[in-house]
């Protein structure tokens, strides 16, 4: 495997990691990506091709013969090398050698390792000096890489806890004496944003208090007693020197979720609500293991001069913390303290002879500073070298040599008059909509792959397109809204491509760090643009299906032969290839009404969604099944539907009132012990989630939301209270594979479909590891959407259900979701409720 780990690995790319030189949390064990690049293959700045790869003496000083711009190279780095003077200069400004991570510059002080310039390595290779480059010297068309064997599949992680950054830094030094493959700081900043993050939340499992710091010790072996009792002496000895005072250990699976919190980090610090942000600037410095308490403490002085709280996290066994100032780069004050807070940390950074770029390069934050940091003499050599491989400086100019000022071409303009956006949703939790979109700080977690697991963001994974993700509709829209000279700003024809193919699942709501909900955006979005263009005839008839599923109804055989028409779905814009749903002979609200009703005291409100009414009539009579077998009784009342369609095609002022209906008739109703119940997860999490955008009484809205369950959620929460029992259920033995409708994952979880299809005593459920389904509510009918819709059922949902044995049985909750598996591979999934009512005995 490749050793160098970083943070970003699901969705990194190869050349980023050489152009920048990563390393990773294993770097203390693996290196760093210059020490596994093998060979660069490339475009020189004439257009002629170059191979730089290991070379003898006698090798190199051929190459510096050759009539060519790659014969210049050499030589020129021959030249420049060989002068003892230049070599001393080297030696006694670049960073300590004791320093692995070290970025600054290019990386001239590698080649002096080589016997040429009075080394002791026999051989010597010019794709170190690119490795790290960041793109300013040589196109890469192919690296060849140096893999490396696989740790040892067993491992602990000790999770200290500290009430001090400083203690944990003295502990760090202790614990590098241990052979550990990791050493990963998290501090209480981080800690605390993980808190209301709904996909980290529950990664939370092994913190007990309030702890300053976190570090995560890592040790490893070929069997877990030896790993757990390498674990035992690393405790022993924190104990000893009273160092910490929590040290649980972490194995298993459980692992993994540990890495997802700290992989976290920079998405998290996105996550903090208001202009002020953790900022990129000082977060990559680096300096020897046994300096960095020290370094550390002087560090925060110059944050304690202004008044900072920084944020300290990352890589503490490597002499590298992610160091963050928390900025409004929007204000003048700020912007200035940015660069003074920068210059005094490279100052200090140069005291104890660290690097000031450890990982992420040099950029434009830094560059200004390499002067600084490796001398005036030396920066001349650097630009001497650019100089030689890229004389017209056609390679990502303004980087490393010539850099642009750090504090020029922001983000934001300086003291700009904050653009007020008038919105019918509600976002005062993000300050706005326009700060909601600001909270995208480009991680690009949204281009992670589905080997990744998660469904952010489908629509990516199906065109492989950067406008196709999160952060490209967050940041077109901030964009947009910030710059706009139109009345409306969200009156553009750009904003429309962008979130044209947004399948609003809301992976993005839970699984991006800063939970940027781009389906509340597109909603708002459309809403407002729809107001200023008009709105289309389908998307009319889409949004208002009710009414129409209403009159349809009434003769409902006709009704489903003539949507399936050639003509109806040519008319309606959708696609051939789709079949559309059928209406039931009879609603599901007309069948209630003629049935014998329970008398038990125990009330379960049950929302009769407008897709379970109309269309999946028969699992919500085994709703009603079930609960009344189970003790309950399950009530209807009159109320609106869910207005998800609504919602979706941004039919706001509509979605509002819907939400004001219910709301106003679920709240003397709703409480913790009669419940609100709903069959359709995009349904009933409408009343989590974007009633409290829009109903007028949100103190309502958030109450009802609170007691308000998917079917699944409920009855679970009365087995783990022993009211419901295993014994109600058949012994017969079933195998199970559950596909999580999105909304779920996002708002609710697949656990509890999974734990209520356990409570049959042998049935053996699994969850899928599977994305979006594809078709989102209308988007897979639209026929310019048919083919991505499928694209998307392909990245991870079809071939699982293809490759599944017909015995066993495919369980989706969502009704699009079992379309969409039909639609694409001719089986027939089952919601929840229906195989626990086969079930019953």
């Amino acid at each position: 495997f490749f050793g160098p780990n970083t943070s970003t690995s699901n969705r990194c790319m190869i050349g980023g990691m050489v152009g920048n030189n990563s390393s990773g949390s294993t770097s203390i064990r693996y290196g760093v990506t210059r020490d596994k690049v093998l060979q660069i293959d490339g475009v020189l700045s004439d257009g002629s091709l170059v191979c730089f790869k290991e070379l003898t003496s006698k090798e190199f000083k051929l190459k510096t013969q050759e009539q060519s711009l790659e014969g210049k190279i050499y030589a020129s780095i021959y030249n420049e090398l060989s002068q003892e003077q230049v070599q001393q200069e080297i030696k006694s400004q670049f960073p300590k050698p004791s320093i692995h991570r070290r970025n600054t510059g290019y990386a001239v002080d590698e080649l002096l390792a080589s016997d040429l310039f009075g080394g002791l390595e026999a051989t010597i290779n010019i794709a170190k000096l690119l490795s790290g480059s960041e793109g300013t010297l040589v196109f890469s068309t192919a690296i060849t890489l140096q893999l490396d064997i696989v740790q040892p599949k067993e491992s602990v992680i000790v999770a200290s806890h500290f009430k001090s950054i400083n203690e944990s830094l003295k502990a760090t030094v202790l614990a590098m004496n241990h052979e550990l493959f990791t050493c990963e700081l998290m501090d209480k900043v981080i800690l605390d944003c993980t808190k209301n993050n709904r996909e980290q939340s529950k990664n939370r499992f092994f913190i007990q208090g309030d702890p300053e710091a976190i570090l995560m010790f890592e040790v490893s072996a070929n069997s877990i007693e030896e790993a757990q009792n390498k674990a035992d002496k690393l405790i022993a000895d924190l104990d000893n020197k009273n160092f910490g005072y929590h040290h649980p250990k972490v194995i298993g699976e459980d692992i993994k979720r540990m890495f997802d919190l700290r992989k976290a980090g920079l998405g998290l610090l996105g996550n903090i609500i208001g202009d002020k942000k953790a900022v990129a600037c000082i977060e990559d410095t680096a300096v020897d293991l046994n300096d960095l308490p020290n370094y550390i403490e002087e560090f925060t002085k110059i944050m304690d001069k202004y008044q900072q709280k920084a944020v300290y996290y990352a890589h503490a066994g490597a002499g590298e913390l992610h160091l963050r100032p928390i900025l409004n780069l929007k204000k003048s004050e700020d912007v200035s303290l940015f660069r003074k807070i920068t210059t005094e940390t490279a100052l200090l950074v140069k005291k104890y002879g660290g690097s000031f770029s450890g990982e992420h390069g040099d950029g434009i934050v830094r560059a200004e500073f390499i002067p600084l940091m490796i001398g005036e003499t030396n920066y001349q050599l650097l630009r001497r070298i650019k100089k030689t491989f890229d004389p017209n400086n056609i390679f990502n100019q303004g980087k490393i040599t010539d850099a642009f000022p750090m504090d020029k071409s922001l983000r934001y303009d300086i003291d700009r008059n904050e653009p007020e956006i008038k919105t019918i949703q509600d976002f005062s939790d993000n300050q706005g909509i326009l700060k909601l979109a600001e909270k995208c700080n480009g991680s690009g977690d949204c281009r992670k792959p589905a080997s990744a697991g998660g469904a952010m963001c489908p629509s990516y994974r199906a065109t492989k397109d950067e406008k196709d993700t999160t952060r490209a509709r967050a940041n077109t829209l901030r964009e947009f809204l910030t710059n706009s000279e139109q009345a409306n700003k969200f009156n553009h024809q750009e904003l429309k491509e962008v979130f044209d193919l947004c399948l609003s699942c809301k992976a993005c709501a839970s699984e991006c760090p800063s939970n940027v909900d781009v389906a509340a955006l597109k909603s708002e979005f459309l809403y407002q643009y729809q107001e200023e263009n008009g709105y289309s005839f389908r998307n009319s008839m889409f949004a208002n299906n009710v009414k129409y599923n209403k009159i349809g109804s009434l003769v409902p055989g006709l009704t489903n032969l003539v949507l399936n028409t050639y003509l109806t779905k040519s008319i309606m814009g959708i696609s051939l290839k789709r079949s559309v749903p059928k209406l039931t002979p009879k609603t599901l609200k007309a069948w209630y009404k003629k049935q014998t009703h329970s008398s038990s005291q125990k009330i379960v409100y049950v929302f009769c969604d407008e897709f379970t009414n109309f269309y999946d009539t028969d699992i919500g009579k085994d709703t009603i099944t079930v609960l009344k077998r189970l003790g309950y009784n399950p009530t209807f009342i009159n109320h609106s539907e869910s207005g998800r369609s609504f919602i979706s095609k941004g039919f706001l002022k509509e979605a509002k009132v819907i939400a004001n209906k219910n709301v106003a008739i679920f709240k003397e109703l709703i409480t913790e012990q009669t419940p609100l119940v709903g069959i359709e997860p995009s349904a009933i999490l409408t009343f989590r989630d974007e009633y409290i955008r829009l109903a007028d009484d949100v103190n309502s809205a958030t109450i009802i939301s609170k007691n308000t369950f998917t079917i699944e959620e409920f009855i679970l929460k009365e087995f783990e209270k022993g009211t419901i029992r295993t014994n109600q259920f058949s012994t017969e033995k079933k195998l199970i594979k559950i596909h999580g409708h999105c909304h779920q994952k996002a708002l609710s979880s697949t656990h509890a479909t999974f734990s209520i299809l356990n409570i049959p005593k042998n049935y053996k459920p699994t969850i899928m590891n599977t994305g979006c389904c594809g078709m989102a509510g209308s988007f897979g009918y639209e026929k310019e959407h048919y083919k991505v819709s499928m694209q998307v059922g392909e990245d991870t949902l079809f071939p699982k259900i293809r490759n599944t044995s017909k015995e066993i049985e495919i369980v989706a909750a969502g009704t699009s979701c079992r379309h969409q598996i039909y639609d694409g591979t001719k089986r027939i999934a089952k919601h929840p409720i229906t195989v626990l009512r086969e079930a019953l005995v």
